[in-house]
């Protein structure tokens, strides 16, 4: 894709994350992590051992977090898998970053509902504050991304940012998010219209004497 983000250069990552090593407390999450699946299904502990690798490197960087390609190495060496099946995990699923990106993700749902709901509004306010998509902002901040279904369509149109969604958002709130993430603030994740969760905008509308 044009807008996917630079993959940086190999001998650089290799310098760079050659060296790879779990830290102690990550270390012993792996250890339990393990131990959730028999022997001989070492396998099935790949994407729960990428996402902590991820968040490895991210607290080393200060940002949301990547997968160097030696990361990714170590990860799939830790689990007996060949680094070919390692990766196929890694660019399958956009959990995975395989760039380097700003503190804060800002992934973008695009498809069909959030696309009727207005996430062209909500991609216009990330343009609006400089982002741009495939790119890490100049001041390190923001990275954008374009993203299939978040699973929250009843809520569209709706972004992610690291861990955390934003649902029911207009070009207003989704400026104003991004605007008290750039402050340093924690904005209130989920819907940002009068809901609770996915309930109906505004309360219940039927069966309100079950409700308290």
């Amino acid at each position: 894709m044009s807008d996917a983000a630079q993959i940086p250069d190999e001998a650089e990552m290799r310098a760079r994350w050659g060296d790879f090593a779990w830290t102690a407390e990550n270390a012993e999450q792996v250890k339990v992590v393990m131990a959730r699946y028999p022997k001989g299904r070492e396998h099935s502990a790949i994407m729960p051992l990428l996402d902590l690798a991820q968040r490895q490197v991210g607290a080393e960087t200060n940002t949301q977090g990547w997968l160097p390609v030696p990361v990714i190495e170590y990860v799939a060496k830790q689990v007996g898998m060949p680094y070919i099946r390692a990766l196929e995990v890694v660019s399958f699923y956009t959990m995975y970053n395989m760039a380097p990106v700003g503190r804060y993700h800002v992934q973008v749902c695009g498809t069909t509902p959030c696309m009727l709901r207005g996430s062209d509004d909500v991609l216009d306010a990330c343009y609006k504050k400089g982002l741009k998509k495939g790119q890490t902002t100049p001041d390190g901040l923001f990275t954008l991304t374009e993203v299939e279904c978040l699973g929250a369509c009843v809520n569209a149109p709706m972004i992610q940012i690291n861990d955390d969604t934003y649902e029911d958002l207009t070009f207003e709130s989704t400026t104003a998010i991004l605007e008290a993430l750039a402050r340093g603030e924690t904005p209130k994740p989920g819907p940002q219209v009068d809901r609770f969760l996915a309930a109906p905008v505004g309360g219940p509308t039927v069966l309100k004497e079950f409700t308290s």
